[in-house]
């Protein structure tokens, strides 16, 4: 109410022109109820679907599957080239969006209850990119680059905390946090949330590329097998 909503409208905006016209991501609208496979892919299902609002079948399903709220844009974005097999030369792919994120926070009752830290709804700009094996590490980084700009062009003190694997995701094998400095309660929060996935998602939905044919200059460049052998 009030000036917030124009803020929130306002910084929003501000995040998807940032992204699109200075990154190079490509802005989607992607529907706000996914499947349960859809949730599968992603790795959100079957282990946090205590977490996830599922629709009551008898009033709506999706493709004749159980019906979500998506958590984050990143499901219905990912599943957009579920079983596909993409051209190696069309990678890497960036997508972003700007999506209502739904999370019925099951187990934290009593945590954060002031202020609006743990919502059951909340307006979040996703980042997304497919890449292929090799550069995945590196597009990581950029990624989570493009994050910190938006941070920064915002002057907000932040800090960037790389996960140990107790405390990733088991769907991720890397990942940064993004924490802001909250002046309320005089402690850094996490804001945002950067993972490389690796091939887990994609395995899981059956994405796949077909690599790029080799050229004359890659025969000429490649170094020579590597292998074992003896004789006597």
């Amino acid at each position: 109410a009030g000036p917030v909503a124009p803020l929130e409208r306002a910084v929003s905006a501000y995040f998807l022109d940032l992204h699109t016209r200075e990154h190079g991501y490509t802005e989607v609208s992607v529907p706000h109820v996914v499947s349960r496979s859809a949730l599968e892919g992603t790795g959100q299902l079957p282990k946090f679907e205590e977490d996830l609002f599922r629709i009551a079948p008898e009033s709506h399903t999706c493709n004749g599957e159980d019906a979500f709220l998506i958590p984050t844009a990143e499901v219905p974005l990912t599943n957009m080239h579920a079983g596909s097999i993409l051209e190696e030369s069309d990678l890497p792919i960036s997508y972003v969006a700007l999506t209502p994120c739904f999370r019925a926070e099951a187990g934290s009752y009593g945590r954060d209850t002031r202020g609006l830290i743990r919502t059951h709804q909340f307006q979040k700009v996703e980042l997304v990119k497919i890449t292929g094996a090799v550069e995945s590490d590196d597009e990581h980084e950029l990624l989570t680059s493009h994050a910190e700009a938006c941070l920064r062009n915002l002057r907000l003190p932040y800090r960037k905390v790389r996960l140990c694997s107790g405390d990733i995701g088991f769907s991720a094998r890397h990942c940064y946090d993004l924490e802001v400095y909250l002046p309320s309660t005089g402690e850094y929060r996490e804001i945002s949330s950067c993972s490389n996935t690796g091939d887990f998602q994609a395995r899981r939905m059956a994405l796949r590329y077909r690599p790029a044919p080799p050229t004359a200059s890659d025969a000429e460049e490649a170094p020579p097998p590597r292998g074992g052998g003896g004789g006597g």
